[in-house]
């Protein structure tokens, strides 16, 4: 279920869908690891908040780690920082990334669901960045869960994935807190 916050923005509340932090895998290709390019796929992990202040955009925060054959944090792939906002049902997006990157996506949202196409418009480099110049996401709610997959280019390289993620919701802790109170002292008896 989509909740809107009763502070949220009202130009915000077609992307509500977005709202919380979001934990979960996907497959990667193609980033850097200590010996130079690694262009085999690997599993990574990701954490991702979308949080509101009440102002006309949803703050956008994004960490993603290489993980091994069992799931474990291997070394951090890319965090990404930026700020959505939508007109109608026109999206854009500020985004700065770890490497060196600045990006400015414009896109839409679907017609009847909560789906976002974006494709970037500007992309600006700092001379250590890795090459890249531009990217096309897609963003989608299905059965509760956020689902994205990206793809990029480079001067030499046209458009191809390269990485893909299902994302579930994470729970706030705080909002148990208040059940606690219900639970026998022991804790024993909730189990009989």
């Amino acid at each position: 279920m989509i909740e809107i916050p009763s502070d949220l923005h009202p130009s915000l509340v077609p992307l509500a869908f977005l709202l919380g932090t979001w934990q979960g895998a996907g497959v990667a290709e193609g980033f850097e690891n200590q010996e130079g390019p690694d262009s085999e796929a690997c599993n990574f992990g990701q954490q991702v908040t979308f949080a509101h202040d009440g102002r006309e955009f949803l703050e956008y925060v994004s960490h993603t780690w290489q993980l091994d054959d069992e799931g474990n944090r291997l070394r951090p792939l890319e965090s990404e920082h930026g700020y959505w906002r939508i007109r109608e049902r026109e999206v854009e997006v500020v985004m700065i990334r770890d490497q060196g990157v600045a990006e400015i996506w414009y896109g839409e949202l679907a017609e009847g669901k909560p789906q976002i196409d974006l494709v970037t418009d500007a992309v600006a480099r700092t001379p250590g960045s890795p090459a890249y110049s531009g990217g096309k996401r897609l963003y989608g709610y299905v059965n509760g869960d956020l689902m994205w997959v990206g793809e990029k280019a480079t001067p030499d390289t046209p458009l191809r994935p390269y990485m893909s993620a299902q994302l579930k919701k994470a729970v706030d802790p705080r909002e148990w807190v208040a059940d606690l109170k219900d639970l026998p002292d022991d804790g024993i008896a909730f189990f009989r």
